[in-house]
């Protein structure tokens, strides 16, 4: 009994310290409870069969990033705008082009605009998007393997997803984010998800941020790079000033949605 009140005890900080700082290494938690490797890697897997946490190479992560009901709000929330943006995105590819499309409502918009173009060669981690165009298109899809998020559609997997993306070349690297705060810095709320993204980036002949103006000054929680390493930024609004200052110290082409 003593046994099991230290265990649920213990569970609980665990998932205290995981809602603050979002990610946890296994190494973390046997330092921190003062337990074997072994303990806290059944601690991780006893709270992932709760739906407490998410588990990661390494470590965990906090379940979901973004509420379910915060995505149903993405969906609707600057729909139009994106629909915009996807437009404009598909303006950009070239037809027979490899591509790597991120997950998100934004990119869910661009693979919508997408099916003008032909023979497009993508790769996804987000099951709606490889489901949508696998069903109406000829494209090639690839995606990993792994579980599904349930959330937003998302494919993880308890290792690293870079290890799948390293086996592609992409003509170009098609992404969103959380924000872009005003150093012109790029953050997302997901590790996993960063990681994923930024082994596609080094994949890619160009990469293009597509992201609504709402995005401009917010921070995300991890960093993804900086508008530096972007070749094309595509949004449905005039930059700010101290994003154009921030574009005008890379090499990226703004492009306005209309």
């Amino acid at each position: 009994m003593d046994g099991e009140d230290k265990k649920s005890q213990r569970q609980r900080l665990l998932l205290k310290q995981l809602e603050a700082q979002r990610y946890i290494s296994l190494d973390e938690v046997a330092s921190r409870f003062a337990v074997t490797q072994q303990t806290a890697r059944r601690d991780i897997m006893e709270l992932e069969a709760r739906g407490n946490l998410r588990r990661l190479h390494g470590g965990a992560m906090i379940s979901n990033s973004i509420e379910p009901s915060e995505l149903r709000s993405r969906r609707i929330r600057n729909a139009q705008a994106k629909e915009r943006i996807g437009a404009r995105v598909a303006d950009l590819v070239k037809d027979g082009a490899s591509l790597f499309l991120d997950t998100g409502t934004t990119c869910e918009a661009v693979a919508r605009a997408l099916v003008r173009r032909r023979n497009l060669r993508v790769v996804s981690y987000s099951l709606r998007i490889a489901a949508y165009l696998s069903e109406v298109t000829d494209f090639t899809v690839a995606v990993p393997g792994g579980f599904v998020r349930q959330v937003d559609g998302g494919i993880f997997q308890e290792q690293s997803q870079a290890s799948f993306i390293t086996d592609f070349k992409f003509d170009l690297a098609i992404l969103s984010v959380s924000g872009i705060d005003h150093d012109g810095d790029l953050g997302d709320d997901d590790q996993a998800e960063v990681e994923t993204v930024r082994s596609a980036m080094k994949r890619s002949q160009k990469v293009l941020l597509a992201v609504d103006s709402s995005k401009f000054g917010h921070r995300g929680l991890v960093n993804l790079g900086s508008l530096s390493d972007v070749d094309f930024l595509v949004s449905d609004a005039p930059l700010s000033r101290t994003i154009k200052t921030a574009v005008s110290k890379g090499r990226l082409t703004f492009h306005q949605a209309s």
